[in-house]
């Protein structure tokens, strides 16, 4: 059994057991639902909208070469430089070139769950270079040195007291509990960061081909300070984020704010489309776009999972998933996590080491059924799990298949292993529920069904 499958049945065995960190997530999402529907209520055909949407994804996903070509071209007439990275590795090692040209000291990042994924902060920090999240949630998540929680809501484990604490510990400035006072103080020390970086790096919600822009959506306006104060701007955007032209997003921006947050649309929607023109009062001097592949390219190739690449990142399937609103995001151990991160991580991290994520769902289809891009979820998930017994099997499997192997082949071994499991089960109550249990997994919470006194095969014989 792979180390993040461990990891991941002791934090969600932990968590489910959680009630505090269980009420707080349910909390969080008690109005979801009911918010989200009143947004879909306001489009005139929901279906048809999610199918216009699923169908110009789809249309950007199987032509992704050529949309590609026509938005580094637009991007690099504008003086953009276009970076390729075809792994995270060559994504970090870019952005550390261009921070070590720049001779940077001081870095300001919005959100870009691109960057989680490539670890890029840790490689930043490890270079020296002083990294700052300017999105309140990131920003408070990182004073915890903790990962995101969810795609959208980077805080939503949080309670305003535990954020009152850390702030205090870490910025020795707290004055209350209150939301817009602890806003007010992470705004002071974010000011003043965006005054001292060198560089801004940002993520990105869409691409468009058509105009060679960058579309980024967010609600605080932090990504527009992150990307118009440093003389230098970065974005880092995964190649699936292409849409063919400017007017889609009429259909994804409010389908993104419906669906992730049940906003009618998001407060900030920005386009980048290079750096500073002449005769223009701001922006950066100069604006980087790392295009990220990291086994995209890969998953585009699996003709019964690339419609997994349509994916908006709008959290819909996080937010009705009965697996995410107990065991909660940390759990998945992973950037991305529920449904999406169960289809998507083991395609980009490895089938075997992260099989164990297609298992951690009900299959009730409650994902496929939300998602606003109608990627068939819930039977990605049993795909995975069927590529996943492809794998090579590990050393313990191995032994466990070639000791049952004689055993179901010899009718009277069989026989006689189920009258000792008979007798076995008799002393089973002395160690049931306990880390002495074989069955401890299943005992600790369920009874075990007791081996019947008398099998078919016996059965048939005194009946014959």
């Amino acid at each position: 059994m792979s180390a993040p499958s461990l990891q991941f049945k002791e934090d969600a065995r932990r968590l489910s057991a959680d009630l505090r960190h269980r009420r707080i997530i349910q909390t969080a999402m008690g109005k979801y639902e009911v918010v989200r529907d009143q947004r879909q209520a306001a489009f005139q055909d929901w279906q048809a909208a999610r199918q216009l949407a699923a169908d110009t994804k789809w249309e950007a996903v199987n032509h992704l070469d050529r949309y590609l070509e026509e938005l580094v071209r637009k991007l690099e007439a504008r003086g953009t430089r276009v970076h390729w990275a075809s792994t995270g590795q060559q994504a970090r090692e870019a952005v550390l070139g261009i921070l070590r040209d720049r001779q940077a000291k001081v870095v300001v990042k919005s959100k870009a769950m691109t960057a989680e994924e490539i670890h890029l902060n840790e490689a930043m920090e490890h270079a020296g270079y002083e990294v700052v999240e300017s999105d309140l949630g990131e920003f408070i998540v990182q004073l915890r040195e903790e990962p995101p929680y969810h795609i959208v809501f980077p805080a939503m484990h949080l309670t305003r007291d535990d954020i009152k604490e850390v702030f205090q510990r870490k910025l020795k400035d707290a004055p209350s509990s209150d939301p817009e006072e602890l806003t007010m103080v992470a705004r002071r020390v974010l000011r003043e960061k965006y005054l001292q970086a060198d560089v801004g790096i940002t993520g990105a919600n869409f691409a468009i081909a058509e105009t060679g822009m960058i579309s980024v959506t967010e609600n605080e306006g932090n990504a527009r300070l992150t990307a118009a104060l440093p003389r230098t701007m970065i974005t880092v955007v995964g190649i699936e984020k292409v849409l063919p032209r400017m007017a889609d997003l009429a259909l994804f921006l409010p389908m993104l704010a419906g669906m992730g947050t049940g906003q009618t649309i998001t407060c900030y929607n920005t386009l980048y489309g290079g750096p500073r023109q002449p005769g223009e009062s701001d922006g950066p001097e100069e604006y980087h776009v790392v295009l990220l592949d990291n086994q995209r390219t890969a998953l585009l190739a699996d003709p019964e999972q690339r419609d997994a690449l349509r994916c908006i990142r709008c959290g819909a399937c996080l937010n009705v998933c009965p697996i995410f609103r107990n065991v909660g995001g940390h759990t998945y151990g992973t950037t991305y996590c529920g449904p999406i991160g169960a289809v998507i991580t083991p395609n980009l991290r490895g089938v075997q080491e992260w099989s164990h994520l297609s298992y951690a769902s009900s299959l009730c289809g409650a994902c496929t059924e939300t998602c606003p891009v109608k990627i068939d979820l819930h039977h990605h998930l049993l795909q995975n799990r069927r590529n996943s017994t492809q794998c090579k099997p590990s050393w313990w499997q191995k032994l466990a298949f070639k000791a049952f192997a004689p055993v179901a082949n010899k009718p009277g071994l069989w026989a006689m292993v189920t009258r000792l499991g008979r007798v076995g089960q008799v002393f089973h109550g002395l160690v049931k529920g306990t880390r002495f249990d074989p069955a401890y997994a299943w005992t600790k919470t369920r009874d075990l069904p007791p081996i019947a006194r008398q099998s078919f095969r016996e059965w048939w014989r005194n009946r014959a």
